[in-house]
């Protein structure tokens, strides 16, 4: 622009982009998108939603745990037969053997030996060398389970130590008789892993199909809750 005998300088027109750059600087930033905590809950066919790491008795039926103990495989289902050798099935014969070790045994603790490994309707069954190898993580998810499953059918959320060994003892003898007759263990080993077992006791394991064991499961369940008076 021309200004008397001198010229004044007309400032730089800006560019498009970057006034569109400046506009883009001055807009609020988009908050980064905080990532949805992993799924913690399992449905079960009762329509029961069960929190894993927060399990409460309410959501703990009976129902759910036979269907499922009577479809986890002992022994990771490395058996012989038709059939796996189910956790409901083991269930029954440990029951069995605590009251064969101990005459008289009450019902609640029976109940307590019938339900000891209910937690493995939602985790499985995990064989004891890699329970071991998980360590206290799996040891403590496992008691925070048994502890809601306990509250739920009127037991106490820790089982005194007592009836816990007399438990821990009639599994180590079902064990000895399903390692001898199902997964190919010697007698020899059976022994030295499993000990011997409980003198006058003697089976012959035949592994049932999953509808039939889910059946007896219940059955059982039902004589022993109405021994101890639980409610329905």
């Amino acid at each position: 622009m021309k200004q008397g005998a001198g010229w004044v300088t007309s400032p730089p027109m800006r560019r498009t982009h970057d006034l569109a750059d400046d506009l883009e600087d001055l807009a609020p930033k988009p908050k980064p998108k905080t990532p949805k905590p992993p799924r913690a809950w399992q449905r079960m066919l009762s329509g029961r939603r069960l929190d894993l790491l927060d399990p409460s008795p309410f959501d703990i039926e009976i129902e759910d745990i036979a269907h499922g103990l009577a479809r986890v495989a002992r022994w990771n289902g490395q058996t012989i037969g038709e059939h796996a050798f189910s956790v409901a099935q083991h269930s029954l014969v440990v029951e069995e053997i605590a009251a064969h070790i101990r005459p008289g045994l009450e019902p609640k603790w029976r109940l307590a030996a019938l339900l000891h490994d209910a937690s493995e309707y939602v985790i499985g069954d995990m064989i004891s060398p890699f329970k071991s190898a998980l360590g206290a993580s799996y040891k403590d998810f496992e008691a925070r389970l048994e502890g809601a499953i306990h509250v739920r059918f009127q037991l106490p959320p820790k089982t005194p130590q007592t009836i816990k060994t007399l438990i821990k003892k009639a599994d180590r003898a079902c064990a000895f008789f399903e390692a001898t007759q199902l997964a190919g263990f010697t007698k020899r080993e059976s022994l030295q892993i499993f000990g011997t077992p409980p003198v006058g006791f003697s089976l012959i394991i035949e592994p049932e199909p999953a509808s039939v064991a889910q059946q007896r499961y219940l059955d059982r369940y039902r004589e022993l809750a109405e021994q101890v008076g639980i409610l329905p």
